[in-house]
């Protein structure tokens, strides 16, 4: 069984990549301090939504993966962020990136934000693989934001034995949306019998239909109860995932 020391970096970004950055590595710096082996950023780390998507994305092999896998590599843990790269269809892939020690992994976002007035499909190419990786002796599934709405994708890396499922996310804010972000964040841990770590943008007032962030990044239990959340402000969300709790889930709800 395995303790691993996470933690949710939630803050604003802009439409500058190069700001972005210097603000994710200082949360980066900051969570590795409090202790954190693996730190989520936000959905849209490289550049907010209603930002010309398409100017901005980079490869894989970019200047801003690069710095990401700079301060990963330089504090010795994984960091998970999401950044945009061209999709080759005149689109962007909404992507996560995961780096770190022994750790090179990225999730193309599955189900695009089509609802609400909003249509991410317009501007983003979806993916179609689940993805997991290993990292010290735990397995990390990947997801989303919108993809909370899915619960089959969630049960799907339960499967697949994900211990562990980060979700970075831009939730757009609106009547009964932070209740349904709670609702979902931990409706989907019990889904997948695996803790989640969601990591949301800070809350931004909205503009338009552009999902800019409402905060209440969390940690919730295999079970669906949240261990830890925070408020609507920028802040570092500190926990510990601990996969003997999920083992014992598993054993005693045997649904997946």
């Amino acid at each position: 069984m395995t303790d691993l020391r996470v933690a949710a970096a939630q803050l604003t970004t802009g439409s500058d990549p190069v700001s972005n950055l210097a603000a994710a590595t200082d949360a980066v710096r900051r969570a590795a301090d409090g202790g954190a082996e693996l730190v989520a950023l936000p959905e849209a780390t490289l550049a907010c939504f209603g930002t010309d998507l398409l100017a901005v994305a980079q490869p894989l092999d970019g200047p801003f993966a690069t710095g990401l896998r700079k301060v990963a590599a330089d504090l010795g843990i994984v960091v998970v962020a999401g950044l945009f790269e061209p999709s080759g269809d005149g689109r962007v892939h909404n992507t996560l990136l995961a780096t770190g020690p022994g750790v090179e992994a990225s999730y193309r976002k599955i189900h695009l934000y089509d609802a609400f007035g909003s249509r991410e499909s317009d501007t983003v190419a979806p993916g179609n693989e689940l993805v997991s990786f290993s990292y010290r002796d735990v397995t990390v599934g990947l997801a989303t934001c919108y993809d909370l709405r899915f619960a089959d994708q969630f049960s799907a890396l339960g499967r697949l034995g994900a211990e562990l499922i980060v979700v970075p996310a831009s939730w757009g804010a609106g009547p009964g949306k932070e209740e349904q972000w709670d609702l979902l964040t931990r409706a989907r841990a019990a889904d997948a019998q695996a803790w989640l770590l969601a990591c949301g943008q800070a809350y931004t007032a909205p503009q338009g239909t552009d999902p800019l962030g409402i905060g209440r990044s969390s940690l919730t239990t295999p079970l669906g109860h949240t261990a830890a959340r925070l408020d609507h402000s920028a802040g570092i969300l500190q926990g510990t995932v601990d996969t003997a709790v999920v083992e014992g889930v598993r054993s005693r709800v045997p649904i997946l």
